[in-house]
């Protein structure tokens, strides 16, 4: 039974067209109903056009009169725009949500009900609409965002927190741990997921105030392989799967490892173009370097949970093309298949006990 997925058509830098045909690959080749919040009288022309020669598939309008733009400031504009695309698209989860509690439904279905959110808009925005809307899990006082990132050994790691929340104390890293655990092991399939915290140094002693305070905590946590400190290197090498630090310093790898990613595909295209003899083994290395350059594309990953909040909220980059956004409705239904948000709270549960 197909299920229900919410995106914000009004979100990207170039919206809403990303929005629109990244809605209708996903429709083509998921079992889901995708449902695009925006203005209609914007939406309903650019729908119709790219969806002239498939009318069957169930791609919908959601009516909303605003948008949060990526200039915005978060906190004024979740106040201000009441009928903003955010907020219309979590409202539909928040009553799908309510929907499944009350009969157990497997997938909310039905005007007004979805299972998960999609946005590639402000992030700041949609992290403080998520937490007004859907409000927390029992047992998390801050949300993280989660990221996925490739490894050298070919299986994908999860960073977090990457950018929800600047400022972390031991308590907050050791939620964030247990929120990676269980979604390392429901979503991305990882048995008995191996957790680090990203310090200076893999020595107990190495580290600011809040990693030497954190350690000893997570030693204790009940559940989950805590494997010690990890180093930067490890986030890539493979041999962690979840790496936990606060919102400050994972926001800045992620970034910084996006650039370096954009730096080694440029000028390996440069050098491989850079000469005859180059230029023939670029030809007979094209797959390699294509494989290759979609190891490091973030349009392959489609977005980053909102791990935390009461509820499914996948946020995408703001450049997302239409695979990106294809992409991160494909994470959006596997995060409400794989339960993770009862899984997070048994678990903390378990650990606050």
């Amino acid at each position: 039974m197909p299920i229900d997925i919410v995106v914000d058509a009004m979100g990207s830098d170039k919206a809403p067209d990303p929005e629109i045909r990244g809605a209708i690959l996903a429709a083509r080749h998921y079992d889901l109903r995708v449902h695009l919040v925006g203005p209609e009288e914007i939406l309903r022309p650019i729908l119709r056009q790219h969806m002239q020669h498939q009318k069957h598939l169930p791609v919908f309008i959601t009516p909303a009169s605003e948008w949060i733009r990526m200039d915005d400031k978060a906190a004024q504009a979740v106040r201000a725009k009441r009928d903003s695309s955010m907020r219309v698209g979590l409202k539909m989860v928040r009553e799908g949500l309510a929907t499944r509690i009350s009969r157990e439904h497997p997938a909310p279905s039905g005007p007004g009900k979805a299972a998960a959110f999609f946005t590639a808009g402000n992030t700041g925005a949609a992290m403080a609409t998520a937490k007004m809307v859907l409000g927390m899990l029992s047992g998390v006082d801050r949300p993280a965002l989660a990221s996925t990132v490739p490894t050298t050994k070919g299986t994908p790691a999860l960073l977090l927190d990457v950018g929800a929340n600047v400022d972390s104390d031991p308590d907050n890293l050791v939620q964030y741990a247990v929120m990676g655990h269980i979604y390392a092991q429901n979503v991305l399939k990882v048995q008995n997921p191996r957790v680090g915290l990203l310090s200076i140094g893999e020595e107990d002693s190495k580290g600011n105030a809040l990693t030497r305070d954190t350690l000893p905590l997570l030693r204790v946590v009940p559940g989950i392989n805590f494997v010690g400190n990890v180093e930067g290197r490890d986030i890539y090498n493979g041999s962690c799967d979840v790496i936990v630090c606060d919102g400050f310093v994972g926001n800045v790898a992620l970034k910084t490892s996006e650039g370096i990613a954009k730096l080694v595909t440029t000028s390996l295209r440069e050098s491989l173009k850079s000469t005859v003899t180059s230029q023939v083994g670029a030809l007979l290395s094209r797959r390699a370097f294509t494989d290759f350059k979609k190891r490091l594309d973030y349009s392959e990953y489609g977005g980053v949970p909102l791990l935390g909040v009461r509820g499914v909220c996948i946020i995408g980059h703001g450049s997302s093309n239409e695979r990106a956004v294809m992409n991160g409705i494909r994470v959006a239904a596997e995060f409400a298949f794989a339960e993770v948000n009862s899984g997070i709270e048994a678990a903390l549960t378990t650990s606050q006990s």
